[in-house]
């Protein structure tokens, strides 16, 4: 066996690490978990619920605040992941503000649910534009516009806390409504007459314990949803309505949910964007 001397071992060290940070930055790609921790992330949990989704107080768990261990970093497969237990709603938020991007990320689902997601379907969401207040949500969630994660939902999208966006959509039978690029532009929002939520058009999703890969592209106020390579729906004219006003929504925090449900997310990166691919919109 032969022997190395340490300062060799250490060479060879920091230049595989130097040489992995220039293919990340020829490749464009910035990584938003480090594969180690939390570095880069606050966390938020609001106030702690009881099985039927109401308040016992009005006091929130807090900012890096974390009693319970619902976020977590543990090894599986042979990697480091982010668990969220799901067990108190609120989230993980990058402390930089992103625009014009297009984020990627894998999750699947663990097998616990909590409070009033017991035995229901499992829930958890990426928040894009995310900004101002914590809690302004159900007192776990900032400001900002949600790409649904939830079982049989994913893509889906919910105005959060003041977010509205511009969908083309058609109104089903059931009274919802959902994506159809041919449909009517209506206006999703906590004021709008239709309502905050539109449904994602297609299925994607893979079975309930396998890896799935989500990418978001955002190019100023026009954005896309995809799961597993398929396009759930286009969304325009990001806004929100702030004090009776509506302004601009075209930058903001990652946030990623704590909602009731396991959820393990791993391989969270982003890239600046110029222009969202033309395939991404028909």
């Amino acid at each position: 066996m032969k022997y190395f001397p340490a300062c060799s071992v250490l060479l060879l060290f920091f230049l595989f690490i130097n040489l992995d940070t220039a293919a990340q930055k020829k490749s464009g790609w910035q990584t938003l978990f480090n594969g180690k921790n939390l570095s880069g992330w606050d966390t938020y949990l609001g106030p702690p619920l009881d099985d039927a989704g109401k308040k016992l107080s009005e006091i929130p768990v807090g900012l890096n605040k974390d009693p319970k261990n619902v976020f977590t970093i543990i090894d599986q497969e042979g990697e480091k992941v982010i668990r969220i237990s799901g067990q108190d709603w609120g989230g993980i938020a990058t402390k930089k503000e992103y625009a014009n991007f297009h984020l990627q990320l894998k999750f699947k689902w663990g097998a616990l649910t909590w409070g009033q997601k017991k035995n229901k379907k499992k829930d958890s969401g990426l928040l894009y534009f995310a900004t101002g207040d914590n809690g302004a949500d159900y007192g776990a969630w900032m400001r900002s516009q949600e790409f649904q994660i939830e079982e049989g939902n994913c893509g889906d999208y919910w105005g959060v806390a003041g977010g509205m966006q511009d969908i083309p959509s058609v109104k089903r039978s059931d009274s919802s409504y959902v994506y159809d690029a041919t449909g009517t532009l209506n206006t999703f929002s906590a004021n709008s007459p239709i309502g905050r939520h539109c449904v994602k058009q297609g299925d994607a999703e893979n079975a309930s314990g396998e890896w799935n890969t989500l990418d978001l592209y955002c190019l100023a106020d026009t954005s896309v949803h995809v799961i597993n390579g398929k396009v759930m729906m286009v969304l325009y004219h990001s806004s929100q309505s702030d004090n009776g006003k509506v302004l601009p929504l075209t930058k903001g925090k990652i946030q990623i949910q704590s909602e009731g449900a396991e959820i393990f997310y791993k391989q969270i990166k982003l890239e600046l964007l110029n222009a969202i691919p033309a395939d991404m919109i028909r």
